[in-house]
């Protein structure tokens, strides 16, 4: 049904771009960081962090950086069986489309591992790659086929989520989060969970456990001061919420060979 043909990460590459064509395949598009241009049968498309664009065979396509700003993003290129149909819709159709995803981070490291797999030598690559594609690709037909929410629902979501970027690191309170959107505290996490999956202090552990995660592996912080620098001033609970969210405590997270599946985390 679905064959892979390539699977690209552009880290920030100056002076990116694809030229004008009818292209012969499909693409799955997911940006992680900055903006990039398309042109998808005459019309400009911006995308930007966290959407995700599938392009389908016999698109008229070009694309390039956004006002010569650099970006990341994840690209697979693959082909389909147009003998028969797939049975998934959005393919089927084979419309151009642009969406977000309720859990994108989980769906980077798909891609991430997917990468990974395609440029390794592994025994059983090609299945293994085959089913993280055929994931990805429920996980889209799955995320379409929700209600559509109402505008104003996807914009309290937004500013909540805005807000636990910014301030992961420090206490939060529901309290807080409702006055954001002048709502109450049960309508708010019960907002934030319909549109994310998930509640916003659980979101907002995630965010440390993810830096922790970064930090174990990049910095000279201890364990003890990465708990304390992400908020948990109670080591003995960093571990318990580390473990929880990686199924790894963070020593034995440092010390397993094989970092690059990130699929424990966020489950």
């Amino acid at each position: 049904m679905i064959q892979l043909m390539s699977v690209n990460f552009d880290d920030y590459i100056p002076n990116w771009r694809t030229q004008l064509e009818t292209i012969e395949y499909n693409v799955l598009v997911v940006v992680r960081e900055g903006k990039v241009r398309y042109e998808i049968n005459g019309e400009d498309i911006i995308a930007e962090q966290e959407d995700v664009l599938y392009i389908p065979q016999s698109t008229r396509r070009s694309g390039g950086n956004w006002k010569d700003t650099s970006h990341q993003k994840h690209t697979i290129l693959f082909t389909l069986d147009r003998q028969e149909p797939t049975g998934i819709p959005f393919l089927d159709a084979g419309r151009f489309m642009k969406f977000n995803l309720s859990h994108i981070q989980y769906v980077y490291r798909r891609c991430e591992r997917l990468y990974e797999e395609m440029r390794g030598g592994k025994s059983y690559r090609t299945m293994i790659c085959q089913g993280i594609m055929q994931e990805l690709i429920g996980m889209l037909a799955r995320e379409l086929e929700k209600n559509e929410l109402a505008p104003s629902k996807r914009n309290y979501a937004d500013t909540i989520k805005s807000y636990l970027l910014e301030h992961y690191r420090e206490p939060i309170e529901i309290d807080r989060l409702a006055k954001l959107i002048h709502r109450s505290t049960s309508y708010a996490a019960a907002l934030f969970k319909e549109v994310y999956g998930l509640s916003p202090i659980r979101y907002m552990h995630q965010l440390r456990v993810l830096e922790a995660c970064s930090l174990l592996l990049h910095s000279d912080m201890t364990i003890a001061h990465i708990a304390h620098y992400l908020g948990y001033y109670d080591t003995s609970y960093f571990y318990r919420m580390f473990k929880k969210h990686t199924g790894l405590s963070p020593s034995d997270y440092v010390q397993q060979d094989d970092r690059s599946d990130m699929s424990m985390l966020f489950t």
